[in-house]
């Protein structure tokens, strides 16, 4: 099993929390942390920014570290 395989079989809803995001008129990431403390927030919302804000941090240490591993 690839490290990434995880990240597939997370996402179920590919573009729906960035969809949310948009119309809310925010980045992904500020939309992420206000949903994820907000109590009437789904609890589908909560997930799914919470692993939008997990796939960001992974993010920011890829690109910190020049590339892929």
């Amino acid at each position: 099993m690839a490290s990434g395989d995880w990240i597939k079989s997370a996402i179920k809803r590919p573009g729906a929390f960035s969809a949310k995001a948009k119309a809310a008129g925010m980045s992904t990431q500020a939309f992420a942390r206000k949903q994820a403390n907000n109590p009437n927030a789904s609890s589908r919302t909560k997930r799914q920014a919470n692993l939008a804000k997990t796939l960001g941090r992974m993010n920011k240490r890829r690109s910190k570290r020049g590339g892929r591993r």
